[in-house]
This record gives C-alpha cells, sequence and structure tokens, in this order.
C-alpha cells in the first residue's frame, strides 16, 4: 500500500468545552508527571529582570488539564522569584477552541490566575512540529497528551482505524516512520525555543514492555461501531476506509533514538526517562458503583472528545459535513452499549521525561 499525502492532523477537538468535561482520563494520567513538573521548575534556569518567566503549555486543548500542572509549575517558581511577572502560554492547532480556554480561565475556581496578578496568560495557535516561540525565551516547557498525535496520517488503514492494531506491515511501518520524524520534529523545535538551563516535561502515550498500545476494548468498540454505521447505512464503507486515529505510542528505544548520536537534540538531553501504567480512573469508579453503562459512557464520553471530530473530518462532506453532530451522537451510543455489555479495565501505557537545555 502507498503512502498518501493525506490531511495535517488532529482535527480540532469539538467545541463548546466539551474536551474539558470529558478528559478525566487525561488528568489521572498527568498527575504522575506533577513532581517532575515541579522539580523541573524549581532547576529552571530563569530569564533575568525584568523580564517575564515563559511557561510553554504545548498541546494545550481547551485548558482543563493545564490548570494543575500550571499552578504546581507557577508555585515552584514563586519560591524563588516571589513578585516576577510569569508568561504562561499555551499553544495548540488554529482550530482548537481557545474561547473555553480563556472562559475557563477566568471563571474556573481552580485557575491558576486566581490571587496572582503577576501572571500573564496568551495562546498561540499553530502546530508544535514547528518553532512557536523565541530562541531561548522558555524557562520551562510543559507537554501533557499530545506528542502521541501526529503531524498527518501518512498512510490509509485498510483494516482497522488505529495502525497499533492493523495487520498492514506497510501502513504499520509508514506510522512508525512518521512518528520518529514528528518526535525528531517537536525536539528540535522546542530545543531552539528553551533558554539554556531550561526544562521541558513530557507526558505522553508509550508502548508498554510487551509492545503493546493498550486502550484494546476502546479502540476496537469504536471500530466496532463504525462498521455498525455502515451496516445501518448511515455510513458509506469508503468513509470509513478513510478515517484513522493518527496517534502513536512509543518504546523507550524510540524516544531514546534522536539523542543516540550526540546524546542532545538542539542541545536538549534526556535527564529522566519513565514508562509506567496509567490509573483508569473510569475502571476504578465503576469497581466502586457496579455501574456498566457508566463505564460505557464514560469512556465513550473520552472517546468522542478525544478523537471523533478527527474521524468526523472524512465524512464525505468534510468537517462540515451536516451528518457530523449525529455521526458522533450515534457513534457515542453504540460505543457506550457495547463497552457496558463487559466492563473491563484498560491498559494505559505511558512515559514521563524530563529534558534539560545544555549550556548555562
Amino acid at each position: 500500500m502507498a503512502e498518501a499525502a493525506l490531511p495535517l492532523t488532529p482535527a480540532p477537538m469539538e467545541g463548546h468545552g466539551v474536551y474539558n468535561r470529558s478528559s478525566r482520563v487525561q488528568a489521572a494520567g498527568s498527575a504522575p508527571a506533577l513532581s517532575l513538573l515541579e522539580r523541573a521548575a524549581t532547576q529552571a534556569a530563569l530569564a533575568p529582570a525584568p523580564e517575564p518567566i515563559t511557561i510553554a503549555d504545548y498541546g494545550s486543548s481547551q485548558g482543563h488539564n493545564s490548570l494543575a500542572p500550571m499552578r504546581v509549575a507557577i508555585a515552584a517558581l514563586r519560591r524563588a522569584s516571589p513578585t516576577r511577572a510569569i508568561s504562561v502560554v499555551h499553544t495548540d492547532l488554529p482550530d482548537n477552541d481557545f474561547a473555553a480556554l480563556f472562559r475557563m480561565l477566568a471563571e474556573d475556581p481552580k485557575s491558576y490566575l486566581r490571587g496572582d496578578p503577576t501572571v500573564f496568560v496568551s495562546a498561540i495557535g499553530r502546530s508544535f512540529y514547528e518553532q512557536v516561540l523565541p530562541p531561548a525565551s522558555v524557562s520551562l516547557g510543559w507537554s501533557s497528551w499530545a506528542t502521541q498525535w501526529l503531524s498527518r496520517v501518512p498512510a490509509q488503514i485498510p483494516d482497522h482505524i488505529q495502525a497499533a492494531f492493523s495487520k498492514d506491515v506497510e501502513a504499520r511501518e509508514a506510522f512508525a516512520r512518521q512518528a520518529a520524524e514528528d518526535w525528531q520534529c517537536f525536539l528540535a523545535c522546542r530545543g531552539r525555543e528553551i533558554r539554556p538551563g531550561g526544562r521541558l516535561v513530557v507526558l505522553t502515550m508509550a508502548l508498554d514492555e510487551a509492545g503493546g498500545f493498550g486502550y484494546g476494548p476502546v479502540v476496537e468498540a469504536i471500530h466496532d461501531a463504525l462498521l455498525a454505521l455502515v451496516e445501518e447505512g448511515f455510513l458509506a464503507m469508503e468513509e470509513v476506509r478513510r478515517m484513522a486515529i493518527p496517534t502513536v505510542a512509543r518504546s523507550r528505544e524510540e524516544f531514546q533514538a534522536p539523542f543516540r548520536e550526540r546524546g542532545h537534540v538542539a542541545g536538549l538531553a534526556i535527564e529522566h526517562l519513565q514508562m509506567f501504567l496509567g490509573e483508569d480512573r473510569i475502571w476504578a469508579e465503576f469497581e466502586r458503583s457496579r455501574d456498566a453503562q457508566a463505564f460505557g459512557a464514560g469512556w465513550a464520553a473520552f472517546s468522542r472528545a478525544s478523537v471523533f471530530p478527527t474521524l468526523a473530518a472524512e465524512l464525505s462532506g468534510g468537517p462540515g459535513d451536516p451528518r457530523a453532530g449525529e455521526f458522533m451522537d450515534r457513534l457515542e451510543a453504540i460505543m457506550a452499549m457495547r463497552l457496558a455489555m463487559a466492563p473491563v479495565p484498560m491498559q494505559m501505557p505511558l512515559a514521563r521525561m524530563l529534558l534539560v537545555k545544555e549550556g548555562s
């Protein structure tokens, strides 16, 4: 199967704060990286006064899962610099729902802006697979649940929607090549932006010790639900064939590969890298309540918030297809029903890492 020049990904998240309301999985998964972020903030080299201290949040989405990390980072920086201006810059793709982010920062009781008039916030609508901030301007970087998304869909997947579950060797190899290129590009861009002595913390999807992607029942439920919509006549099979979730999980070796030759990428070096299994909060709630419908609905809502808009972009009418809303509603309902029939815990392999910009 030949590679194809397919659209940049991912598609924009569903608007009106949907992602903020349905991202408990990501919030729980990010928690183990907060201690690493606090350590990074304590050790990061700061811009000389009176320049503001810049924190960059790479891949912020609608911002809910950035609240706790930014509070942790700001608190750590305040211990060393009680009155310095701090600039928090959230970055994501141009079509991201930045309005939801700014509303949340203004209204949420847990907003990091509350009580500190010397913290200033801004946003940049640009892919982090290019440079988004001036050279050597960032003291502290944070990226959570973002670098698993590829910059583009490198090839169609003929037998699935997720390359990790495909039996097509060419498709899997195309996704692996794109993942390697994107990781190298992400590191090189951050290396240019982070100041000498600055730090970057990354939390992202990973492969488990056996090379497994995880999330099997959820991914299969999405795929099965799409085929059910074809059987119902709501979707054409050709539409489903175009659909792909352009996410990858990397192994320890793949995370380390860009550093092997010189020990750094654009001055960035790995100080800490840990692979671990994230907490399945939806399963934990099911164990307490034994509510199978709530279990299915939780994972379906997670999937809708994170990947359904990307799938909907491949409808015949594109992202503006008049069936898009109904498509996501029906896909979510079928998914929830199927997952509720046999609740199981999800394997959620993750990696957390701390990178340091060499120099002083």
